[in-house]
């Protein structure tokens, strides 16, 4: 391994010395420990002690992370459960990424190997600890052998083992090799959680120091000597494909190698980044786009709101919905709302280097959210067998679900890519930001009809809800991924109809953070609102007159109405919004205080967050996922749509027409986490769902206007 020194890469621009850190890996050789994400300080001589856990000679602990670390947390998260059950000292604990295995390190919700679903802490909370109280006993018992005392007199606190009557002391490192030829134990007990140490203590997150002072690994950051990069020319239109192209022009840039197509559009290979970015660009591709999506958005939302009409596949009933809306002397609200197409856009573009090694296999380096599934599809496509590929999973900078694609469609392409080579160089595949706005896998455009009815004593007696949208699932059936949110209402009311239909388009469509619960979390919370102030009713004791089941719901919303001091006067010119939603087991209440800005769009002052998670591993992470999804679902609501324009083609391309929300434009946020003795749940997408609702609901009550489209700024502003 070399160290090259180029002045003007990211990471140098981190390290602010003009000292570079890009690892140059020899074909064949890939430094592991250098692209996998080990923290500084660990040691190579590591003693496997189970599954998870690793020991060094050093003292060092090191846990192999079955999920992806993509900034959500499970580095730290998956540590403090080994650390606790160890009785390790946070200080010398660290994390990597586990090997590619579907059966190894299967989570255990999926029966693969994958990160999503907020599920990381979730499905590894007993099976982590049982790894740390494996590797204590382990280390105990070689103790006891090695002093010739009762394992039981043995005591271990804060990384040291001791035996208190002989006054012998050892750390993990000097046991480690021992402890590792014993027999793991069948059974391990687990702690009492109120003798928890370090679970829901604020410890610092493993992977911080790494990624602020520029040391931290990503994929753009593997460069093997002799790389290619390749970057692909795709359509402007979804169902697209090739019938022809001109190359004569971008193979004339000075480093383009070659140029070839590809089943996803047409591939330029070229000696550096720029030279593929070039050539590229000089291309000249004829589209057939006698199978693409030739619709607007417009068309589409007008064909959605017919197929509202129709009668579609049964997500909920209860009551007589029709009969209740037949009463007399009833209050009757209607609304469609349309939800346009969002794009992840993860701040990491998608990519990967291939490495093909001497001996015939092949080492894939990427962000891989399903390893599995990617290592099935890079072997098939390169034509290799599955135990000749290793994937080497890298920290990656974002994903809301970008990276986790049945079939893993990212990596047929950038196989297909490196499978056209003659193989003998490395080849590193590119998204550039706008393949990505533009690449597809959107979360799908929906539009949902509502109807309610209010009886004389200002109660709601009827709820009808329509949803109509891709299926994400690919199924004719219902999808509950359509209508989780809506078809589990939370609030009781006496008659309720939800139905759903499946759309078919060439758009592929995917899930995106917080899946369903981001257009349905929407639509709920802000018709149920607008019936509140229809007559009259405070948001806050309205919604929970009817949260009469599952009390955990009211908690969240008395929690965040406490701390936003609900009631109090706001200032001339302001407003407060409200929304509580559940999804993946996790509640959150949150209130917003907005005013009209300059510019005459929303300007949100300050958001109060109460989550409950059950057990919170960290309450630090906790806070901040809450923050981040705050930030991602007001950036998404207030600014975001991906738009097919007249004939189909997509509108946008980056960040200044498919933009984040800015610094400025972030609001203070302040959060409480209930404490709890239920299992733990996900944090990384629940905090997401009700920012819009509540931004939008503070909206109509300001100006009047309700919101029946997105985004809110974009409506503002028409």
């Amino acid at each position: 391994m070399t160290v090259q020194h180029i002045s003007t890469t990211r990471r140098a621009f981190l390290a602010g010395s003009g000292l570079v850190i890009g690892f140059a890996l020899a074909p064949g050789m890939p430094a592991l420990a250098a692209v996998s994400g080990v923290q500084a300080g660990g040691e190579d001589a590591l003693a496997t002690l189970n599954t998870f856990v690793r020991i060094g000679t050093d003292d060092t602990v090191t846990i192999l992370s079955k999920h992806i670390e993509f900034g959500q947390g499970p580095f730290t998260g998956l540590a403090t459960l080994v650390a606790e059950e160890l009785d390790a000292d946070w200080g010398q604990m660290r994390a990597v990424h586990s090997p590619a295995d579907d059966k190894v390190f299967a989570n255990l919700a999926f029966g693969v190997q994958g990160t999503g679903g907020s599920s990381s802490i979730a499905n590894s909370y007993e099976q982590l600890r049982k790894a740390g109280a494996t590797a204590r006993a382990m280390l105990v018992a070689a103790a006891a052998d090695e002093w010739k005392v009762a394992a039981g007199e043995i005591t271990v606190e804060k990384g040291r083992i001791r035996h208190s009557a002989t006054g012998k002391e050892s750390g993990f490192g000097a046991l480690a090799s021992k402890a590792a030829a014993m027999t793991p134990p069948a059974e391990v007990s687990l702690k009492d959680p109120e003798k928890f140490v370090l679970i829901g203590q604020e410890l610092p997150k493993l992977d911080t120091v790494s990624k602020t002072n520029g040391t931290a690994i990503f994929t753009l950051d593997v460069i093997p000597d002799n790389l290619l990069v390749a970057v692909v020319a795709h359509p402007d239109h979804f169902g697209a494909t090739v019938k022809s192209f001109d190359a004569s022009e971008a193979r004339k840039v000075t480093g383009v190698i070659d140029v070839k197509q590809m089943p996803q559009g047409v591939a330029v290979y070229a000696e550096n980044t720029y030279a593929a970015l070039k050539g590229r660009s000089l291309l000249k591709v004829d589209w057939d786009l006698s199978a693409a999506e030739t619709r607007s958005s417009e068309e589409l939302a007008a064909d959605y709101a017919k197929m509202a009409r129709e009668n579609g596949l049964s997500a909920a009933s209860k009551g007589d919905v029709d009969r209740a809306f037949a009463g007399e002397g009833l209050e009757t609200l209607e609304a469609e709302l349309v939800f346009p197409f969002l794009a992840h856009a993860p701040m990491e573009p998608l990519d990967a280097v291939f490495i093909k090694a001497p001996d015939g296999s092949l080492d894939v380096y990427t962000g891989a959210q399903f390893p599995g599934m990617d290592k099935t599809v890079a072997a098939k496509t390169v034509g290799l067998d599955p135990s000749k590929v290793r994937i080497n999973t890298q920290i990656t900078g974002g994903s809301f679900g970008r990276r986790a694609q049945f079939g893993s469609p990212y990596m047929q392409e950038a196989a297909a890519v490196f499978a056209a080579t003659d193989q003998s160089r490395p080849v590193k595949h590119m998204w550039t930001r706008e393949d990505d706005i533009r690449g597809g896998y959107y979360r799908p455009m929906y539009l949902h009809r509502m109807r309610g009815a209010i009886d004389k004593s200002g109660q709601i007696v009827a709820w009808d809800q329509t949803i109509v949208g891709q299926s994400i699932l690919g199924k004719a059936d219902l999808d509950e991924t359509s209508v989780e949110g809506a078809s589990n209402l939370p609030y009781n009311v006496a008659n309720l109809r939800v139905r759903s239909h499946n759309v078919k388009l060439a758009v592929p469509p995917l899930w995106w953070r917080s899946v369903g619960h981001t257009h349905t979390g929407f639509a709920v919370e802000t018709f149920l609102d607008e019936l509140f102030q229809k007559i009259g009713k405070d948001p806050v004791e309205g919604r929970l007159a009817l949260l009469t089941e599952d009390p955990r719901y009211a908690d969240v919303l008395k929690r965040a109405a406490e701390i936003a001091d609900w009631g109090a006067k706001t200032a001339e010119g302001r407003q407060r919004g409200v929304a509580v939603v559940k999804s993946f087991g996790t509640y959150v209440g949150q209130i917003v205080e907005i005013s009209v800005g300059s510019d005459g769009t929303p300007r949100v002052h300050k958001v109060w967050c109460a989550v409950d998670c059950g057990v919170a591993i960290n309450p630090n992470v906790v806070k901040a996922q809450m923050e981040g999804g705050i930030g991602y679902g007001l950036g998404a609501v207030l600014f975001d749509a991906v738009t097919l324009g007249k004939g189909g083609a997509i509108v946008q391309s980056n960040f200044h027409d498919y933009r984040s929300i800015r610094i400025n434009e972030m609001p203070d946020v302040e959060v409480a986490v209930i404490k709890s003795a239920e299992a733990p749940t996900g944090v990384g997408e629940p905090g997401v769902p009700p920012v819009g609702p509540a931004v939008a609901n503070a909206w109509r009550r300001l100006t009047g206007s309700p919101v029946r489209s997105l985004p809110i700024v974009s409506v503002a502003t028409s």
